[in-house]
């Protein structure tokens, strides 16, 4: 990658990658290949699975149960 091609993400990396930037500038391309946040070695986890083991996934889908159980017995639906 260039000085000139500057790649963002759209999904919360930009601070990483602005970290991963900052520290490889004096690197060669091969040492920057191995710490390339868009590289194949990155993690991705769907939000069903971050839901399941995430504490505050879990309590935000048993709110929303509860939430919905309240509505159906207030209002019969």
């Amino acid at each position: 990658m260039s000085d000139q091609e500057i790649r963002t993400e759209a999904c919360g990396r930009c601070s990483m990658s602005a970290v991963v930037g900052a520290v490889s500038d004096d690197q060669g391309d091969e040492e920057r290949a191995e710490r390339d946040p868009f590289g194949e070695a990155r993690i991705e986890v769907d939000e069903s699975s971050i839901r399941r083991v995430s504490p505050a996934g879990f309590l935000s889908d048993l709110k929303d149960r509860i939430d919905a159980l309240g509505r159906r017995l207030a209002y019969g639906k």
